[in-house]
């Protein structure tokens, strides 16, 4: 037995892996998908409502972050809330382009 390793009483294969009672059996239950709307919140990040971007993202990252953690539950709630957030973040956005824009016809034509 070599030093620092702890008995065990499952069989090893040729590449390492341990034969634990035939787990090859068991079905381990799906995870549900994954929805951290990622690719939504970078896509609001070029809009120019900037705080609300980098918060939607913020909660995409953690989102993302729950779910490689195995929180499942608080995944989907973090995802939820950074499509909330991305979309206010959308509407926010197109508002001050509207706003810009009509502000520099209205001087053009004075």
């Amino acid at each position: 037995m070599a030093l620092g390793m702890p008995y065990s009483d499952a069989k090893s294969s040729l590449n390492g892996s341990a034969d634990f009672e035939h787990s090859w059996n068991a079905e381990a239950p799906t995870p549900p998908p994954m929805q951290s709307y990622l690719i939504l919140t970078i896509f609001t990040c070029f809009c120019p409502a900037y705080p609300v971007n980098i918060v939607a993202l913020v909660f995409s990252l953690m989102s993302r972050k729950s779910y490689e953690l195995g929180d499942y539950e608080g995944s989907k709630r973090l995802g939820k809330q950074a499509l909330h957030v991305a979309i206010a973040s959308l509407i926010i956005g197109i508002i001050i382009i509207i706003i810009f824009f009509v502000v520099q016809f209205a001087l053009i034509e004075l």
